[in-house]
């Protein structure tokens, strides 16, 4: 009897198993492992190599494949969209709102597309005026007179 051979459906399966960690475990790492080995499992499937080579080709991949997650990970830094995930009143810094009510008291709200946010000025304005988004203190834009 032969003793127990690595073939390609195996490193397919592990494979599928790093991908299935993905979805528990964050960060996108299994997910590039395991294209390693699906390629080491292609490669096996096409040429008859041994499983020396076989677990030396994954483990050069797979540190290779870490690396290139790493750098696909990586953010521009001047994407605003990117910059300024989760905190959506960023967002909307520079733009020119309408008055929904008038600012009294230093408060008042103005609509952002479907959103009514409250706003906040040093000076008292009508409802209907244009202004135009200056800061943001947490759920709060500030503006001033456009």
């Amino acid at each position: 009897m032969e003793g127990f051979r690595v073939l390609y459906w195996h490193w397919w399966g592990l494979a599928l198993i790093l991908a299935a960690l993905e979805m528990f475990l964050p960060g996108a790492a299994f997910l590039w492992i395991g294209g390693a080995a699906a390629i080491v499992g292609l490669l096996a499937l096409l040429v008859d190599v041994g499983f020396a080579i076989q677990l030396f080709l994954f483990g050069a991949l797979a540190v290779l494949a870490w690396f290139l997650s790493r750098l696909v990970a990586r953010r521009d830094p001047t994407d605003v969209h990117a910059a300024t995930l989760n905190r959506r009143g960023e967002q909307y810094l520079g733009h020119v709102l309408i008055l929904d009510a008038a600012i009294e008291n230093g408060f008042g709200r103005a609509r952002v597309g479907d959103t009514v946010w409250r706003v906040a000025a040093a000076a008292d304005l009508p409802q209907g005026a244009r202004v135009r988004v200056t800061g943001v203190d947490g759920a709060l834009l500030l503006v001033e007179a456009a």
